[in-house]
């Protein structure tokens, strides 16, 4: 008599062909994503240069750092910005499109000292993110791959969720822990099992976060209905008036600088002063409060010319006049990786990445040795 296949029998049958086709890919997914959950505390440890001790004299202004930057790099164009940050070198960053480059110039930004010039595409984490985003192909290829490999990955989710579920209470108390002291078989399948399940529901906000950043229509639909039925505004650059060109005895991004400061006695944060590309261009200054995040940044625009605020009606505005769903948005980034909960939701971000890299290995192990045993 032919064996009844019911509804759990065609879920295992999804869950072992999805698993096998996407396998490789969420275990690179897995394993970048560990190395980048600790960049920032990596880097601090491995690179001195990014750290300058306070002193007691004034700071340089961006238009100076510019200048020395722009020596450091001769054959390139002006900085993309120019960032400070208390107790950190000035950062002079210069992004291209074509032909394609970013640099990193860091420099005490008390005495114009340049500590290192650097060639970000021979970075280490530079070169983990471009794997972990495209796979190390050309964007509009790589990252439809490895967005639809980590949609795959949302319904082995599912899917391994429903086989897991047990069908009475002897079997509950059998799919909650792992049995250490078994055959190294059973293990490997109480592995698979119950970490999946624990961590499953990390693992989940971390693959959907990651479907924001590489599907478009995932983004807007989760905006649609963050936000009760509406469309978010595209990002859009914010335009100077060039009419209205005016004498400047300082600077323009000099001023607009010392303003910011002005504005934030004995602020902790970091401050980015966006310098513009052309003449149409605005001055853009970025301020964090927080470092180790990114969603509570002010973006603020200025006329390069007249030096007033322009307003602007996408996310990368001020925080206080983002809607609920402007700032899950903003979010989405630092949930991905954690950073949303500080250290102790990097440690969690880092064990479900480390999880979810295993989870295609030891369910290969499981069909492998079903397999033979059917042999």
């Amino acid at each position: 008599m032919a064996k009844k296949r019911n509804f759990k029998y065609w879920t295992g049958r999804l869950h072992l062909w999805l698993g096998l086709a996407s396998g490789l890919i969420v275990c690179f997914l897995g394993i970048s994503g560990c190395i980048l959950a600790f960049e920032q505390e990596i880097r601090g440890f491995t690179e001195p240069y990014l750290f300058t001790t306070a002193q007691n004299q004034t700071l340089l202004p961006p238009s100076a750092l510019r200048v020395i930057a722009n020596k450091a790099l001769p054959d390139k164009h002006d900085p993309h910005s120019i960032s400070y940050q208390p107790g950190k070198s000035a950062q002079a960053a210069y992004y291209n499109a074509d032909p394609e480059y970013y640099w990193i110039v860091y420099i005490n930004p008390y005495t114009g000292q340049v500590l290192k010039v650097k060639n970000m595409s021979t970075d280490f984490f530079r070169i983990v993110l471009d794997g972990h985003y495209y796979l190390w192909l050309p964007p509009t290829v790589g990252q439809p791959i490895l967005t639809s490999a980590t949609l795959i990955f949302v319904v082995l989710l599912i899917s391994g969720l429903i086989l897991w579920w047990p069908k009475n209470k002897a079997a509950a108390k059998q799919r909650f822990s792992i049995k250490l002291n078994a055959r190294w078989r059973r293990v490997n399948y109480d592995m698979h099992n119950v970490l999946g399940f624990y961590m499953a529901w990390v693992i989940i906000f971390i693959a959907l976060t990651g479907m924001v950043m590489g599907f478009q229509w995932f983004a807007g639909s989760v905006y649609w209905l963050s936000s009760g039925g509406k469309t978010q505004v595209a990002y859009y650059e914010a335009e100077s008036d060039t009419t209205a060109k005016t004498v400047q005895h300082l600077p323009a991004i000099d001023q607009i600088w010392n303003k910011t400061r002005a504005a934030l006695p004995g602020f902790k944060g970091s401050i980015d002063v966006h310098i513009p590309e052309n003449n149409k261009a605005a001055i853009e200054v970025a301020i964090n409060p927080d470092t180790y995040t990114y969603w509570k940044s002010d973006y603020i625009y200025y006329d390069q010319y007249t030096l007033k605020e322009i307003p602007v009606k996408h996310i990368y505005g001020k925080l206080q006049k983002a809607s609920a769903a402007d700032k899950l948005a903003r979010m989405n980034y630092d949930i991905h990786i954690g950073a949303i909960a500080g250290l102790p939701g990097k440690i969690i971000a880092f064990c479900a990445s480390l999880i979810a890299a295993s989870m295609p290995v030891t369910g290969f192990i499981i069909w492998w040795g079903r397999r033979k045993k059917r042999n």
